[in-house]
């Protein structure tokens, strides 16, 4: 969404969006930031404690630098740079001469994580986090299924203030696009992260993702939908983004930048909430397709951002509006990164990996 006109940081942008479509692609990204990491970061948590007790902490911890660490650095020294040369022959990288000048000034300079593997990066330090606690506390992992402490709407509210209050004091210094250069970690974000991994932990062993109540997961989505189909307009609007006037949300002592925290977490949490409750009682079935689909989602994740990139590139010259250009991007997109996924995982070498 953002090569097509979103707010926020990509390899690509194709050509300048009229307003219409930037409003829009920024609306939808800003709905997906606000719960598809922190989601993605409390299904990683949900499935640590099992892992941990059934391979113990070394073998644990060699687990997660294969699955996690081999990517990570696959993706940081051979499809980065491979992406690059694509980039550079249209224009959008600055090769400062050259592909081969690039790839010395790439190579020379430290950093990991780039692209979207800053979520895999972040994942092994919260993994590796998780064990240095286990093996401190040495005491076994609680039971399971536990059945007690499921959250009321009170609590999970208390927690949404308390993580927006945090999300606010860390953006008051660190605003919304700062990231720690070396790691490519945005710490504005974080807050909820961290948070979301250990909801998952907790939630493993409540076994609260079973227990959601579909009368809760319908308050928390009805929520969501006037989150994002009302509230996030008006905050926009009233605090002057229409006009372009975004720094204040982004961080500083700004209501805007409040009140963006607050949206983003009442969102984020009540989505968290109420999806798990939805697919489970509407969408909990497989066929062959959404199997192998769902088998291939860690490597689609790897690969997806030089599949867009190059998608992005082959339709570039194709005229069309940006928000029709979007969508045929996704639909182009999609199928190639499941089913070069799905190959890919068939390698030998990729077999333990992916």
């Amino acid at each position: 969404s953002i090569t097509y006109g979103g707010v926020g940081g990509w390899y690509y942008r194709d050509g300048q969006a009229d307003t219409l479509s930037s409003i829009l692609l920024t609306w939808h990204n800003a709905v997906i930031q606000a719960f598809s990491m922190g989601l993605f970061f409390m299904i990683a948590g949900y499935f640590t404690p099992s892992s941990y007790d059934h391979n113990g902490s070394r073998q644990f911890i060699k687990g997660r630098l294969l699955r996690l660490g081999i990517p990570l650095l696959c993706y940081d020294f051979i499809i980065g740079p491979l992406m690059a040369y694509p980039l550079i022959q249209v224009g959008a990288l600055e090769s400062g001469g050259s592909y081969p000048g690039f790839l010395i000034r790439y190579y020379s300079t430290f950093h990991i994580g780039t692209g979207p593997l800053w979520f895999v990066e972040a994942l092994l330090i919260f993994s590796i986090c998780y064990a240095l606690w286990r093996a401190f506390v040495k005491s076994p992992s609680p039971a399971v299924h536990d059945e007690t402490g499921l959250p009321c709407n009170l609590k999970i509210a208390v927690f949404i203030l308390a993580l927006t209050g945090v999300t606010f004091a860390v953006r008051i210094w660190l605003p919304v696009g700062w990231g720690f250069k070396p790691l490519n970690l945005q710490f504005p974000f974080f807050p909820q992260y961290i948070c979301m991994f250990i909801v998952g932990i907790a939630a493993y062993h409540r076994n609260w993702l079973t227990r959601i109540p579909d009368a809760m997961g319908r308050l928390w989505l009805c929520l969501a939908v006037v989150l994002i189909v009302i509230v996030f307009p008006a905050l926009f609007t009233l605090g002057g983004a229409i006009k372009g006037n975004i720094a204040p949300f982004t961080g500083g002592l700004h209501w805007q930048c409040f009140g963006y925290a607050l949206w983003e977490q009442l969102t984020g949490v009540a989505l968290i909430i109420a999806l798990p409750a939805l697919f489970r009682k509407r969408l909990n079935r497989q066929g062959k397709i959404t199997r192998a689909m769902a088998g291939s989602t860690y490597t689609a994740y790897i690969i997806h951002a030089p599949v867009v990139v190059l998608v992005a590139i082959a339709i570039r010259n194709i005229s069309l509006y940006p928000l029709l250009k979007f969508a045929l991007a996704i639909m182009i997109s999609m199928p190639l990164c499941f089913g070069l996924g799905n190959i890919i995982r068939k390698l030998p070498l990729a077999r333990k990996i992916l």
